[in-house]
């Protein structure tokens, strides 16, 4: 798949969201794919939009689920359109310990059986799809105080919704093809790192989790999320980070404790290197 078909960006933070517009010079993509998932709901306009074999075009209240690790691409149609844009890991959505739908599994068995991934307007609630995204674009362009709950949130409801669709078309999601995935494939690895991004990590570890060996662990890892397992695990500790500097006055050396890093000394490092300011920086820029 990734020798015929462009694999395009990783994510550059847990969740992102944002809205193309025909105001603004938008290329569209080539036929690609990436490890998360990808869902658009169009404001205005039309745009085409391709998913493997399936083809639509999709109006205003239209909504479009990408599967992760499925071949899409989205063009838009002139003269005038929008659409809005919500990316995340759907690993990210997992709540540990809980009775509550695991929608990595549910996700894993719609993609397995097919289902629709393309939904007309009225199809999911007009008003929760529209409060969602313009909730979510809004939540993560100004990072207020819960943030990050409130998209959360918002994304959950969102595949709930999309789920009960799923159901009534005979989606399974109590069977064995919605059962819950073990910890030893690559997928839940992300779930472990996210959970104990403050501890001590070693690639050479979760190599092992998964029964596979080091080489093969990170080249697969590499070809699934377009970055090393090392350079994931230094984004999960970054992006929490980058919240610790936002909401709390702790010191650095606190916030590097806190996730994961050795010292104060490897955190400013590491945050420079991927947000080319330090953390003092980060956080005078953002109060302002």
């Amino acid at each position: 798949m990734s020798q015929l078909f462009e694999y395009i960006d990783t994510l550059q933070s847990p969740y992102e969201a944002f809205r193309v517009d025909s105001r603004y010079i938008n290329d569209p993509p080539r036929p690609h794919w990436h490890y998360y998932v990808e869902i658009i709901y169009v404001e205005d306009g039309e745009v085409y939009v391709e998913c493997d074999e399936k083809k639509a075009t999709l109006s205003r209240g239209d909504v479009a689920f990408f599967h992760a690790k499925r071949i899409h691409t989205v063009v838009p149609m002139p003269p005038t359109y929008r659409y809005g844009v919500i990316k995340f890991d759907i690993s990210r959505l997992s709540t540990p310990g809980s009775s509550s739908p695991r929608l990595r599994a549910i996700t894993e068995a719609a993609r397995r059986a097919d289902v629709s991934c393309f939904f007309r307007a009225g199809t999911l609630s007009d008003d929760l799809v529209s409060r969602v995204f313009s909730t979510v674009i809004d939540e993560l362009r100004e990072k207020r105080y819960g943030y990050d709950l409130v998209v959360h949130s918002d994304i959950c409801e969102l595949m709930i919704a999309l789920a009960r669709v799923w159901r009534e078309e005979g989606l399974d999601t109590s069977g064995p093809s919605a059962a819950v995935t073990g910890g030893n494939d690559i997928e839940s690895v992300t779930e472990y790192i996210d959970d104990h991004s403050a501890e001590p990590l070693r690639v050479a570890d979760l190599a092992k989790m998964c029964g596979m060996s080091y080489s093969y662990f990170a080249k697969n890892f590499r070809q699934m999320y377009g970055r090393s397992c090392k350079d994931y695990i230094e984004f999960v500790r970054v992006s929490k980070a980058e919240d610790l500097l936002l909401f709390t006055d702790h010191d650095l050396t606190r916030i590097s404790m806190e996730t994961g890093f050795a010292d104060c000394s490897h955190l400013i490092k590491v945050f420079r290197r991927w947000k080319d300011v330090t953390p003092k920086q980060y956080r005078l820029q953002r109060h302002r």
